[in-house]
């Protein structure tokens, strides 16, 4: 049985389930089975990072299922409560509301409903660029000071160690005095679930590690009376349903969120884009990544109406599903259907829960998104790109966590303009015997041609960097004893233009005509260019019969002309 639907191609909702079969469902049942097992504790432990019940974590993980199975594109994606943006807006959220009140849970899931209409705004636009403004360094950086700020978190409850206060510094300061106050029973739970978390990945990150550990740590507490002994557990957990209702949040606050909703659209576009381009429904095909925002948005405003907080596309929870042989959606839906249950039945044990547990868990998952290997490989290949790493982690540790994104927003963006700024143009030689016209650096040797001059440029033309584009063309010719008779650029890599580029492109190729000197682009091989220098008036500028498929063909056409 085919599972197409007609009135996707009027309405394309539950696209995962185009050219479904029923054969495929067994799969996607026991992919389902092995998402609830990996989500389950780890769901309970970012609410908890963010300073919420535990149910809302599963609220959270319901919604991005439910919301991105009907709007999303990607068959593997798993949407929920996320360790990577947890920590960013509860830091911002606690400098306008304690955490744990009514005010504060109210501005979370309102910061939930703006995230969401940024993000289908951003899959309706096809902003899908946006999520390449952060570059790996500044995502390392980043992922290092979210996962420092984790652990510090977290290791008050991993000791049993009682620190108050919400800046960074000050637990860490707190902690380091009050080791002498370790409750090792509370250290043995955390650490054992840490442990076997770090065993069960390393065999295969199919086997629920943490949820094993989660569940000896509570037969351990109801077996040998540990809460009676300090070990902190979550305590009553009500028996819940999610419910749609208007967040409850006061009007003058709005203008402070959106700033914070803002940075976080962002980190939710980089990390969607980055896994629905890294697990591809279809090998084939392009991933389609504003589908996904506007089934990550959905997922937002569904869990903002739950009363619960933001959710993002999970990489882990998504690799675990893809590897579990999942074949769509179905897979999220059978996961979120057992976490409903386990709201409604289970949660007699819930109240039992370690939260040395949940601590140990949350320090795995730090674990995990501090790329020690991307950092060792960025240092041994490029130092300056290395710094980024260091100085994002440094702002995200040292500073409040949205002002530190922010900085390694600006960063990155920085970093790509400098990059483009640092094009130059190129001289190229010919290779001997050949018609081959190359890099200076290629072997064997290039040679040069009596007044022919061809030159490169390895960039996008742009405001930013034309001005040196400009130096590059007559330093080029000005260092021939002769004025050449013609100067051919080889534009295959100029992959647009702006305006400002065509006016100075267009000024080089007067001042050429003006001095007797031909010249001619070849390989304008980009359409979007090609456009551009028609539409700026370029292709009149220098002649239709000026552009040429090769720069051989054009030093046929015109190396005998004036």
């Amino acid at each position: 049985m085919n599972f197409q639907n007609r009135g996707q191609r009027a309405w394309p909702i539950f696209l995962s389930l185009r050219d479904y079969h029923v054969t495929q469902l067994g799969r996607d049942i026991v992919a389902g089975i092995t998402l609830a097992a990996i989500a389950i504790p780890e769901q309970m432990a970012t609410a908890r990072l963010g300073g919420f019940a535990p149910e809302m974590g599963f609220f959270a993980f319901v919604a991005g299922s439910l919301a991105f199975a009907v709007f999303g594109a990607n068959r593997f994606l798993s949407a929920g409560a996320d360790s990577t943006i947890t920590p960013i807006f509860a830091g911002g959220l606690v400098l306008l509301a304690a955490a744990g009140t009514p005010e504060y849970a109210g501005m979370a899931a309102m910061l939930a409903l703006i995230v969401g209409v940024i993000l289908i705004g951003g899959g309706l636009f096809r902003l899908g660029w946006i999520a390449d403004l952060l570059s790996v360094p500044v995502v390392t950086g980043f992922l290092a000071g979210i996962s420092v700020h984790i652990i510090i978190s977290q290791l008050p409850g991993f000791l049993g160690v009682p620190v108050a206060g919400d800046d960074l510094f000050q637990r860490a300061s707190g902690i380091s005095s009050g080791l002498d106050q370790t409750n090792y029973y509370t250290l043995a739970l955390g650490l054992g679930v840490l442990i076997l978390a770090f065993i069960t990945e390393r065999i295969s990150p199919r086997i629920p590690g943490a949820l094993i550990g989660l569940v000896v740590a509570t037969i351990c507490v109801l077996e040998f009376g540990l809460d009676k002994l300090g070990v902190a557990v979550l305590g009553p957990v009500p028996d819940a349903w999610p419910r749609i209702a208007w967040p409850a949040m006061k009007l003058g606050l709005f203008e402070q969120v959106v700033p914070l909703a803002l940075i976080i659209s962002i980190v939710v576009m980089v990390q969607t884009a980055a896994t629905t381009r890294s697990f591809q429904s279809d090998p084939d095909k392009s991933s389609d990544v504003n589908r996904d925002f506007v089934g990550i948005g959905a997922g937002n405003i569904l869990a903002g109406l739950f009363g619960a907080f933001a959710v993002n596309a999970s990489p882990p929870r998504t690799a675990i599903v893809s590897q579990a042989g999942a074949r769509s959606q179905i897979a999220g839906l059978v996961a979120a259907a057992l976490v409903l249950g386990l709201l409604v039945s289970g949660s007699s044990l819930l109240p039992h829960v370690p939260q040395a547990a949940l601590a140990g868990m949350l320090i795995f998952i730090a674990c995990q998104i501090f790329r020690v290997r991307d950092m060792a490989a960025i240092y041994r290949r490029t130092i300056p790109e290395f710094l980024l790493v260091i100085v994002t982690m440094a702002a995200i540790v040292a500073l409040p966590i949205d002002t530190g994104v922010a900085i390694g927003i600006v960063l990155s963006l920085m970093h790509g303009i400098l990059t483009t700024t640092r094009a130059r143009v190129i001289e190229f030689t010919r290779i001997p015997g050949t018609s081959i016209w190359w890099a200076p650096n290629a072997m064997p040797k290039g040679e040069t041609l009596p007044g022919i001059v061809v030159l490169a440029f390895q960039a996008p033309l742009s405001f930013l960097n034309a001005p040196a584009f400009r130096r590059g063309v007559l330093d080029a010719i000005a260092r021939r004893p002769q004025p050449p008779r013609l100067v051919v650029l080889e534009a295959d890599n100029i992959a647009s233009i702006d305006y400002t580029a065509a006016m100075i492109l267009g000024e080089i190729i007067r001042h050429c005509q003006t001095a007797g000197i031909a010249f001619a682009v070849a390989r304008l091989e980009s359409v979007v260019t090609q456009e551009q220098f028609s539409r700026f008036g370029l292709t009149e500028i220098l002649g239709a019969d000026h552009l040429f498929h090769s720069v051989d063909q054009a030093l046929q056409s015109l190396a005998g002309k004036p």
